[in-house]
């Protein structure tokens, strides 16, 4: 008597990594003025890092920009501007300011950005010198 082998189960592919809106490349040419800066595609979407830190990645929606910043700060850009900026939440005691890239202004987010990093680096010189 012969044994029925069993059906295959159907091996489902991995997903692709998200594709960014057309928007996103004002992030990317704001990005690109920064030093040290590399982007990196992931599965959720692409990230600008700075050494292997997160600086700034691409929201669930597609067209947001999450971006680490004061709370100050972040509640004054919302208040002013709140089609282009809102709150995102928090992440390790920082605020983080979500920036819709279809209304910001490529001057504004490239301010944004280098305050991020000059942040992300003077958080990263404390945790050397105090270890």
């Amino acid at each position: 008597m012969r044994r029925q082998a069993r059906p295959r189960r159907e091996v489902r592919p991995k997903s692709p990594p998200r594709k960014p809106s057309v928007w996103f490349e004002v992030a990317r040419d704001a990005a690109r003025a920064l030093p040290g800066l590399t982007e990196q595609a992931t599965a959720a979407g692409p990230v600008f890092r700075l050494g292997r830190r997160r600086l700034a990645w691409l929201a669930e929606d597609g067209v947001s920009l999450v971006v680490p910043i004061e709370e100050d700060e972040r509640a004054m850009l919302a208040a002013a501007e709140p089609r282009t900026f809102a709150a995102a939440g928090a992440r390790r005691g920082s605020a983080l300011v979500r920036i819709h890239l279809a209304y910001v202004d490529a001057g504004t987010l490239a301010r944004l950005l280098a305050q991020a990093a000059h942040a992300l680096r003077r958080t990263t010189r404390g945790a050397e010198t105090t270890s």
